[in-house]
């Protein structure tokens, strides 16, 4: 199954049925009088959180959804079937916004959260409800009220405890497959992580959930590499995990250029709470690793951690860091099951 974060879709309302004019008319009845019922209302558009998706892969084949249209009034004080309602299943940590994609109609946090999106339209009145004393036999009914339709976004935002943040080829994925069971493509190259990617973490028995994202590169921002669409899914996580290879160039300007695609993206992401760590120290001699350690320390003006994801070294120093700024309450009550599903692939 394909990760797709983002979707445009048209919906539409059921429009309502309408009035029915009709008179009785039966042997023996002298006075019949007016009989015709109400138009049933219009399906309504509902969109609901569902547990175990975590992807908008099925709105990529299917962009148009419409409700059922209410039914017409008959005679014999019938009234019209109200229309079934329509409901689109969406991942926990879906927004919606509207064509403008800035406007924000709703944004859903919880599993079985249910939200009407497009109201459908009234049945129209028979001309039995417009009988009265002096109007024994009227011969005017509505017609239904038409539905809503528009076009919305849909845009997933993970919903996780901790992310992960860094340079390409920085070491996350590696990072992410020691602690969890996430089993994301590890590669010497840069942007092997395509996709978001999240894996539940056990800490001394505190259970959170880690986002590991596509790395960033200087211009992301605007669009150099895979761009920063993707920091979109660190923005509900209490917590960052910086990542710097201490196999780069320099630590410390490594560290500045995911910083500045950072504030470029906004989000608030600079102001969550931040920890560094040096990655691959297993890779370096201690000469080198000392003065990237400085380098790294000047840059981020705080003692980064040691780890190295491939031999372990540092990893639980790292994780207890993260599980103290997350606390016994995670931010994501249903996170967890969504990481233990089966994970996405390209």
């Amino acid at each position: 199954m394909k990760f797709l974060d983002e979707a445009k879709v048209y919906i539409r309302s059921g429009d309502g049925g309408n009035g029915c004019v009709a008179f009785r008319r039966e042997k023996f009845i002298e006075f019949g009088g007016p009989s015709g019922g109400n138009g049933g209302r219009g399906g309504n558009v509902v969109i609901e959180v569902a547990d175990g998706l975590n992807t908008l892969i099925d709105y990529r084949y299917q962009q148009h959804f419409k409700a059922q249209k209410g039914e017409n009034g008959s005679g014999s004080d019938r009234h019209g079937a109200n229309g079934k309602n329509i409901v689109l299943k969406v991942p926990v940590g879906t927004q919606i916004f509207d064509e403008d994609r800035e406007t924000l109609i709703h944004d859903f946090t919880n599993v079985g959260e249910k939200f009407v999106l497009a109201e459908g339209g009234n049945g129209g009145f028979g001309n039995a409800h417009f009988k009265t004393s002096t109007n024994r036999a009227p011969r005017n009914a509505n017609p239904g009220q038409t539905g809503e339709e528009r076009w919305i976004w849909l845009k997933l935002k993970l919903i996780a405890d901790a992310g992960l943040v860094g340079l390409p080829n920085a070491g996350k994925s590696t990072f992410l497959s020691k602690v969890s069971a996430a089993r994301p493509k590890i590669a010497d190259y840069p942007f092997t992580t395509l996709h978001p990617q999240l894996g539940v973490v056990n800490a001394d028995g505190r259970e959170f959930v880690l986002a590991d994202i596509p790395g960033l590169i200087e211009g992301a921002h605007e669009g150099v590499g895979l761009g920063d669409r993707f920091l979109a899914h660190v923005e509900r996580c209490r917590v960052l995990l910086h990542l710097v290879d201490a196999t780069s160039e320099h630590a410390g300007k490594a560290y500045k250029t995911v910083r500045k695609e950072l504030e470029a993206y906004g989000g608030q992401l600079t102001d969550k709470v931040e920890i560094v760590a040096l990655n691959k120290i297993d890779a370096v001699e201690p000469d080198e690793l000392k003065k990237q350690k400085d380098r790294l320390k000047r840059a981020a003006k705080k003692t980064p951690l040691l780890l190295s994801g491939v031999t372990g070294d540092g990893v639980k120093e790292a994780l207890r860091a993260l599980a103290d700024v997350i606390g016994e309450s995670p931010v994501s009550a249903k996170a967890k099951s969504a990481a233990e599903a089966e994970p996405w692939s390209a």
